[in-house]
């Protein structure tokens, strides 16, 4: 019951869009032995000194020196008749099948058992695992006489990709904790570490509600690329752009244009995985934060009724999703977002962004995720940014570094600090300049920490629907 009591409460506490599952891991026993603990071995090196003290005391009564290592075998003994034996033990691990980014989650681990002991044994438990995730060993005491204990293994990965569990280690010491049982079970299980999508959902509601207008009345979207509606009777405070002077002088009063907004606009998500894309930002690495913010928009947008696609590129063009409509494609993006890998090559940006525009026959808003860190590398981002900016939308997104804004803001106290300080102006200067190259292009430019990265690229895609520019 405490199992099932475990699992009811991840799923119902469960913030994640789609939530994991709980499910039973298939396990088997591996191996098991025996093996001397520490005590033991420390009695019996206290009593061979001892041993060797009686016998030069009693000299042709040697034999009663050996009564002191004889009592260590026989407690020895004792201990291993009392242990509890390894058949007797049953164990069910019930995890989830896939686990969210930077999010803590359990193995629960049930343990029963038939055997009785003299006191409560003290049980230690650790996972054996490959992969992104860094399992923490942990050590629980619990009566077996009961029958059933219950033991959590918490997981917390730091990166994204497959975490490969292979074995439970398990260990636990006699009633006079003389000898130590370890063994193992096998899992052979797979588990995927995800992007967070933690209040994904949350933030999409705080936009809606925000953006939405109360009243009895339908607001109408005004833009230059939105679709026409109907005519209606012009009144004070709307835009004289709108007013149809043709149909206005055929029934002799002021008549304005009703737009309805647009639908089914693509949006792609394109993902640098360079290099400067693993570096950690808060204990994340870049992109990371960069995916959560795509897939907050890519959700949104989902729900607008817009189709959502993704892309990522490095050295050269890796992958590409195509665009596709409705929440369920939402699956997709996330599965395909996971499988972006970390990768140590430089940014090639004229293939990547070459590629990209091949792709894509239609306009489109495209989100590109980079960073760079000189003005080399940036000059050959600009061209490939610009032949992107001849046909599509661009949303501009990078992150900036900490580090350097934390040398340039802080007061120095050596020259070494001033030193720092000035250079981080420089790249700080020139940061700047590239960004409003950009911004020259027609590309709207977001340099935030990653808390206030995804409400800001979903205020520029609302500012971009709201003004037709698609």
């Amino acid at each position: 019951n405490l199992v099932r009591q475990v699992k009811l409460g991840n799923l119902s506490n469960s913030p994640d869009i789609f939530g994991p599952n709980i499910m039973t891991l298939p396990i088997t026993r591996d191996k098991a032995a025996i093996r001397p603990t520490l005590r033991l071995a420390m009695i019996f090196a206290v009593s061979v000194p001892v041993s060797a003290i009686f016998l030069a005391i009693l000299g042709a009564q040697w034999l009663s020196a050996l009564v002191f290592p004889a009592m260590c075998l026989v407690f020895l003994a004792a201990d291993l008749s009392m242990i509890i034996p390894i058949k007797s033990l049953t164990m069910e691990i019930n995890g989830p099948d896939r686990i969210l980014l930077g999010q803590k989650s359990d193995l629960v681990i049930s343990i029963q058992t038939l055997a009785q002991t003299i006191k409560p044994t003290i049980i230690e438990m650790a996972l054996e695992a490959d992969g992104p995730a860094e399992p923490e060993a942990t050590r629980a005491q619990s009566s077996l006489k009961s029958g059933e204990t219950i033991i959590e293994l918490p997981i917390t990965p730091k990166r994204r990709g497959l975490l490969n569990l292979k074995k439970v280690w398990f260990r636990y010491s006699g009633p006079l904790g003389l000898c130590r049982l370890v063994g193992t079970y096998k899992i052979n299980k797979q588990i995927s570490c995800l992007p967070n999508t933690h209040g994904l959902h949350q933030s999409a509601l705080m936009f809606f509600n925000r953006t939405t207008e109360s009243g009895q009345k339908s607001l109408p979207f005004f833009g230059q690329g939105s679709e026409f509606d109907s005519l209606m009777d012009f009144a004070r405070g709307m835009d004289n752009r709108f007013i149809d002077w043709k149909h206005s002088a055929r029934h002799r009063k002021l008549l304005a244009k009703e737009f309805r907004q647009e639908r089914n606009h693509q949006i792609v998500l394109g993902f640098d995985t360079g290099r400067l894309m693993t570096e950690p930002i808060d204990g994340l690495p870049k992109i990371d934060h960069f995916i959560r913010a795509g897939l907050l928009l890519a959700w949104v947008s989902l729900l607008g009724g817009d189709m959502v696609g993704a892309s990522g590129f490095d050295l050269v063009f890796r992958s590409f999703l195509r665009p596709g409509r409705g929440q369920g494609f939402f699956n997709k993006i996330q599965h395909f977002t996971s499988q972006l890998n970390y990768r140590t090559e430089e940014t090639n940006f004229t293939v990547g962004l070459a590629e990209l525009a091949g792709r894509l026959p239609h306009r489109s808003l495209i989100i590109i995720f980079t960073e760079f860190i000189d003005t080399i590398t940036a000059s050959f981002l600009i061209e490939g940014l610009s032949l992107l900016a001849k046909k599509h939308m661009i949303i501009f997104v990078t992150m900036p570094d900490p580090l350097l804004t934390h040398l340039r803001d802080d007061k120095p106290e050596t020259i070494d600090d001033l030193a720092a300080a000035v250079v981080a102006e420089g790249f700080q200067r020139d940061r700047a300049i590239v960004l409003e190259k950009v911004a020259r292009l027609g590309a709207f430019c977001v340099d935030l920490p990653p808390r206030a990265m995804g409400p800001a690229i979903l205020n520029r895609y609302l500012l971009i629907k709201q003004r037709g520019l698609l």
